[in-house]
């Protein structure tokens, strides 16, 4: 699928047909939306612009280090997006092409981001003079869905924090979650600073007007602010985990205690168990009297009693 904003007569106007081309004055095109395209259209693209377009397997092979280029007529840039699902997140990578004037996109999946831009530049085509203003406005709307991202795992590891403080019954499912919060945090960190990366570069290319520096440089600004606030929730995960390995090696520590002091409650009795069932002569009191296995049970109870009573009195139960 393909999109093509372009002015006309002071309003905005969209085409959904690469044929259009051919009508549509090359000054007057801001945006090129290349949704999921076919063959035909892309390479109409390609020749309307005089530049290659990379596919996506291109895109999505290229190192983090070398995401953005430039040659002397176009800005090649690739960042991926956060797509929140039902348990993980999902990674769309984006190609941006910045040509004279017009914003050319690739991507795969819908992003809200870009529904957002398509509805105000209908709304507002008077904010939208150029290629680079549309860009800017894709990149300010995703960080603001990365920063709502980053508040819901803030606000999801207060929940466990407070499950932890009112004294829940911790589990194995109770350390997953965690994990798989750490694991989506390290996700939106990676995401964030991969947009950063990008910002910086066009920051220092010489093809981007430099009118638009300081929307640049209040980017980076909300990007570092970020980035601080996954460190925080990094630390504040690893301080949960912590104290969550912490309550269950307490609560192992005092099964183990409970064991081993049955296990000494019992050794008197079991002692003198053993020692009048060896089958050794004892005397003629414990051979020849009834009352022998009252004595023998008596004893095993005081000896338990009295275990009881040291324990009891140094406060080990």
């Amino acid at each position: 699928m393909i999109e093509i904003f372009y002015k006309k007569d002071g309003q905005m106007m969209v085409s959904q047909s690469e044929a259009d081309f051919a009508e549509i004055s090359y000054d007057s095109v801001v945006w090129i939306d290349l949704f999921t395209p076919s063959g035909d259209e892309k390479r109409a693209v390609e020749m309307y612009l005089g530049t290659t377009i990379q596919n996506r397997a291109q895109a999505e092979e290229i190192e983090i280090s070398s995401r953005f280029s430039e040659t002397e007529k176009a800005i090649f840039a690739n960042t991926s997006f956060l797509i929140p699902g039902p348990e993980e997140y999902n990674e769309e990578t984006v190609s941006f092409i910045l040509t004279d004037n017009i914003l050319t996109t690739l991507r795969e999946s819908p992003l809200k981001s870009f529904t957002d831009l398509q509805r105000r530049m209908m709304a507002f085509p008077k904010m939208y003079e150029s290629g680079h203003v549309a860009f800017l406005s894709i990149l300010e709307q995703r960080i603001d869905l990365d920063a709502d991202m980053v508040e819901l795992v803030s606000k999801e590891i207060n929940q466990y924090n407070r499950k932890v403080s009112v004294g829940e019954d911790i589990s194995e499912e109770f350390l997953i979650d965690i994990n798989i919060l750490q694991e989506n945090t390290m996700l939106i960190r990676e995401n964030i600073i991969d947009k950063q990366r990008v910002i910086s570069s066009i920051l220092k290319s010489a093809n981007y007007p430099k009118e638009y520096q300081p929307r640049l440089n209040v980017l980076l600004k909300d990007i570092s602010s970020l980035i601080n606030h996954t460190d925080f929730g990094f630390e504040r995960l690893e301080y949960l985990q912590n104290t969550v390995l912490g309550i269950i090696n307490l609560d192992q520590n005092k099964i183990m205690k409970v064991f081993t002091l049955v296990s000494l409650m019992l050794m008197p009795p079991t002692l003198i168990a053993s020692f009048f069932g060896m089958n050794v002569p004892f005397g003629k009191f414990f051979q020849n009297s009834g009352w022998a296995w009252v004595i023998i049970v008596v004893m095993m109870l005081a000896s338990f009693y009295v275990i009881f009573r040291v324990f009891k009195s140094r406060k080990m139960f």
